[in-house]
Formats: structure tokens, C-alpha cells, sequence
């Protein structure tokens, strides 16, 4: 199923000076990754400070895209300069989920949004990057597959931030979206699940 995740090769191939130029200055994928982290709980906790603002939500798309570019950063520092690491495998993924909760759950504070949606969100989103890491222990490739993977949460929600950020009347459209999400992160599970039992059986066959 179509995801942002396709884009990540180009979205890669625009960042490569910015990696070089950082490995050369002795910047580890470790310190890229925790400064992901941080700068996280840096955006959430502005929204936290002032959801309801125009201001705070304008960040949050801001925030997200550079979180992305960061993420990139970190994998290709680690891939192509030689600093792969155990240690960076876990920071990369609890760096992830930690990241989207610290992002995501202040949403549930901005006004008529139902609470319980986000919440449901953070905790799917998690499951689902699970689902991509429990992969690698049944003896496949880590799974990537969409529709509502990392990039497409920061897309969806980022957009709906911004909108709201710029003037767009709230109304039920918001939790209809993040109902949407919802969906497509059950999807996603699932199709993380079964891509990853394909790739067993067809390496057994």
C-alpha cells in the first residue's frame, strides 16, 4: 500500500551533503538520535504549555519534519560512515516511540478533540513498531510496510496541526481523522504481521 515511507530514497539522497559534512565534524548517528529525541519532548511540551494556540500547533509540523530529517540523518551517519552499534539499534527504536508519544499525546489537551483517540493513536502507533521490530526475532528483515508508518503519522498529523494552526474551524473533521488513523494503524499491524510470516515461509520454501 502506497505510504510516505516510498519517498525516503530521495528524501536521502537531499540530506547526503548535510550527513558528510557532520561526520566530518565527528557527530555520531547516537547524538542525532537522542537530539530527535529531545527535540520531541521540546515541541510537546509547547503544546502542553499552550494547546489551544495557534502558535504551538504551527510548531508541531515544523518540529515533526525536522524530527524526520534527524531520523534520516541518524541511519544514514550509522549505514554509511561506519557507526552501527547495538547500542544506536535501541536508541533508533525507543527513540521512535518515545519520540511520537512525547509529540503526539499533548494533542489530547487541545479543545474538542476526544482524548481517548490520541491516547489510542500513541498506543497503535507503538504496537505497530513493535510489530516491525518482533519481525527480526522470527527470522525476517525489519517491516516497514504502511499505510500509517512512522513518516505517514508525522504527514497526517502534522497536516492537521497545521490547519488548525492557521485558522481551519475545528470540528468533527478532526476526530474523524484521527479515527482514520486509528484504522490505518490496525492495517498497518497487520500487514507488518503478515509480511513478515510471508518472508519466514518463503526463506523456508
Amino acid at each position: 500500500m502506497p505510504s510516505v515511507y516510498d519517498l525516503k530514497p530521495r528524501f536521502q539522497a537531499l540530506l547526503r551533503p548535510v550527513v558528510n559534512v557532520l561526520a566530518h565534524a565527528g557527530i555520531t548517528a547516537n547524538q542525532v538520535t537522542i537530539a530527535a529525541v529531545i527535540l520531541s519532548f521540546i515541541g510537546g511540551a509547547l503544546i502542553v504549555w499552550q494547546p489551544n494556540a495557534a502558535w504551538s500547533l504551527l510548531i508541531l509540523p515544523l518540529v515533526l519534519f525536522l524530527r524526520m530529517g534527524l531520523n534520516a540523518i541518524d541511519g544514514m551517519l550509522a549505514r554509511e560512515h561506519a557507526q552501527q552499534s547495538k547500542l544506536g539499534a535501541i536508541l533508533n527504536e525507543l527513540g521512535d516511540v518515545v519520540a511520537d508519544a512525547a509529540l503526539y499525546l499533548p494533542l489530547a489537551l487541545l479543545s474538542n478533540i476526544w482524548p481517548i483517540l490520541v491516547v489510542i493513536v500513541v498506543l497503535l502507533a507503538t504496537i505497530s513498531e513493535m510489530m516491525g521490530v518482533v519481525a527480526v526475532q522470527i527470522g525476517a528483515k525489519r517491516q516497514y510496510q504502511g499505510p500509517m508508518g512512522k513518516s505517514d503519522r508525522a504527514f497526517w498529523l502534522g497536516a492537521m496541526a497545521l490547519a488548525l494552526g492557521l485558522g481551519t474551524p475545528f470540528g468533527a473533521w478532526v476526530n474523524w481523522l484521527l479515527m482514520v488513523v486509528v484504522l490505518l494503524l490496525l492495517v498497518t499491524i497487520i500487514n507488518r504481521a503478515k509480511g513478515a510470516l510471508k518472508e519466514v515461509i518463503q526463506s523456508k520454501s
